[in-house]
């Protein structure tokens, strides 16, 4: 990859570098506002028309706010590898600070944001209690819709979430406390980042007096539960109570109860807008799209035919299902823009971003770049099968980010849409209530979510499951020849998966919170579980080498 990074110590000693050419800057701006107006009101129009008109490097102008767009798998796998001290995700996001609060995600230090990326929620070990917790959720709500009626997808999905998230993140007590008064709150905090935020996110508008009032609410429902909990002698011990104990060197509490109510407000945000959107762009695909939700459907029939419930172990492996909602992220991603500030001068090829501007990638763009997905805007799932694997793009196929900043939520947010939709499409049928081309996003948020009304109708399936017999011969897929683990370490955020499934080959080191490979050329036996902890890593940061038969060797460490 032809791309270097300048040094810190270089930058700040000014030293000269080579190349530096100035990014171009794209057509169309207006006076003091720059493409802000396109920016709101048509965004990824704009973000195409970079890649379009300037090619892997254009330079847009947010009213006086530089942003240096990045096009393509290799500009993009530049932006993705930068460093923390270099391209600073925080510094990117101000606007969000209201939403969020003070000492909170993008206002927070580094240190804080990576103690938070370690959440042992979200690891592999405690993702198997989150699918019984998940599917418990969605019968609970599944029991207020009865036979047949409308819904809504955007606020069923939205309170669903909530529960749901809350229950595995924070805890099942706390869910207890949530009314749909939560979701309503939230949708009102999400209108609150919209584009003229990067203007000024406290002008007075309404929208920003609504986010205000939101965020006011939430607080006060927060902090009457947190109250009633701190009396309550017989509460479960939650992660509420595990921050309010810790305590700094001096005996002071390490965070003040502001701080942990934003704290919460950031999980319960991160937990369920993903999913909610995501849910329902899948259903609706789905719909648009018969012949796949029936081989879905049929999936389920015959995973579940023997009457088990869904659990993490049966998630696991529902390809249909998981290709589906891998092919609705990719057409649909919840964030079209992805932001870093750069600190010092930032190369890539002949093109210099100097130190004060921003440089971003477009997900919505990326994803459907035609170079990497063929038929880009075409619902086609079957992309994702094993012959095509399109998903292995790791800097173009790019929903959840890439790199060392990919959400370190992605396999709960995948293991938790496998697990409502394999309860809701075993139990019930669905069709659209509304023309399939009103079914759009509001792209006028940097947190984008799909416009209201978004209805679909329901009635409960005449036969919920289907008589399939489960004896299914599966043929074990042993390499006749020697195979090869490798890792990209950059990319492994220590979920862990890998260990729960080989734990002979793999292992998480303490410190650096990375895997570390036992043996990088197992016998073939470990072919299987290598296989599966290939398939299962979140964030793609392992892959198989085949190679003529070899023995098996431990892995030298470095250093």
């Amino acid at each position: 990859m032809s791309t270097a990074f300048e040094s810190k110590s270089g930058a700040a000693s000014g030293a000269a570098h080579t190349g530096g050419r100035a990014p171009p800057e794209l057509s169309g701006a207006w006076p003091l506002l720059g493409h802000l107006l396109e920016l709101r009101r048509r965004p990824i129009e704009l973000f195409q028309r970079v890649r379009d008109e300037l090619g892997e490097v254009g330079e847009l102008n947010f009213a006086g706010n530089r942003v240096v767009m990045l096009m393509g798998e290799e500009a993009q796998e530049a932006f993705f590898r930068g460093s923390d001290d270099q391209l600073d995700q925080a510094a990117a996001y101000p606007f969000m600070t209201p939403v969020f609060g003070r000492g909170v995600v993008f206002d927070a230090s580094p240190a804080q944001r990576q103690q938070a990326l370690r959440n042992q929620s979200l690891r592999a070990d405690f993702m198997k209690g989150h699918a019984e917790t998940i599917d418990a959720e969605v019968r609970r709500m599944r029991r207020n819709l009865g036979d047949a009626g409308e819904v809504d997808l955007l606020d069923f999905f939205s309170e669903l979430t909530i529960y749901t998230s809350s229950a595995c993140l924070i805890g099942k007590e706390f869910r207890e406390e949530l009314t749909p008064e939560y979701f309503r709150t939230f949708y009102e905090l999400e209108k609150g980042t919209d584009a003229l935020a990067y203007v000024n996110p406290n002008l007075p508008l309404p929208v920003f007096r609504a986010r205000d009032r939101a965020r006011r609410r939430l607080v006060e429902l927060l902090d009457g539960v947190f109250t009633r909990r701190r009396q309550d002698p017989d509460s479960t011990r939650e992660l509420f109570d595990i921050l309010l104990d810790l305590r700094n060197e001096d005996g002071t509490p390490r965070y003040p109860i502001d701080q942990i109510t934003g704290m919460f407000i950031s999980m319960m945000f991160a937990g369920h807008h993903t999913t909610s959107g995501t849910a329902a762009w899948t259903l609706i695909e789905l719909l648009k799209h018969p012949a796949v939700l029936r081989g879905v459907v049929e999936e389920l029939d015959r995973l579940f035919a023997d009457g088990r419930e869904v659990s993490y172990q049966a998630l696991r492996e529902i390809p249909r299902l998981e290709h589906a909602i891998q092919e609705a992220l990719r057409l649909h991603p919840p964030l079209i823009l992805l932001m870093r500030k750069v600190v010092f001068d930032f190369h890539y090829k002949e093109w210099t971003v100097p130190a004060g501007k921003l440089v971003g990638v477009s997900p919505a763009v990326s994803n459907r770049m035609p170079e990497c997905f063929a038929e880009p805007d075409r619902y086609d799932p079957g992309r994702y099968d094993e012959e095509r694997a399109e998903d292995r793009q790791l800097f173009a196929w790019i929903p959840f980010g890439a790199g060392r900043h990919r959400c370190v939520g992605s396999a709960f947010a995948l293991m938790q849409l496998k697990a409502i939709f394999s309860d809701l499409l075993r139990h019930y049928e669905f069709e659209l209530a509304q023309p399939s081309e009103s079914y759009r996003n509001d792209h006028s948020k940097m947190v984008v979510q799909i416009r209201k009304p978004s209805r679909v109708r329901y009635r409960r399936r005449l036969a919920e499951r289907a008589s399939v017999s489960t004896a299914v011969a599966r043929s074990a897929r042993v390499a006749a020849g020697g195979f090869r683990i490798c890792v990209d370490r950059d990319l492994c955020q220590g979920h862990a998966a890998c260990v729960a499934e080989a734990p002979g080959v793999f292992e998480l080191e303490p410190a650096e919170h990375k895997v570390r490979l036992l043996v990088d050329a197992p016998p073939a036996e470990f072919r299987e579980a290598v296989d599966r902890a290939v398939r299962q890593c979140p964030t793609r940061a392992l892959w198989i080498e085949e190679q003529s038969s070899r023995k098996p060797s431990p892995v030298s460490e470095p250093g």
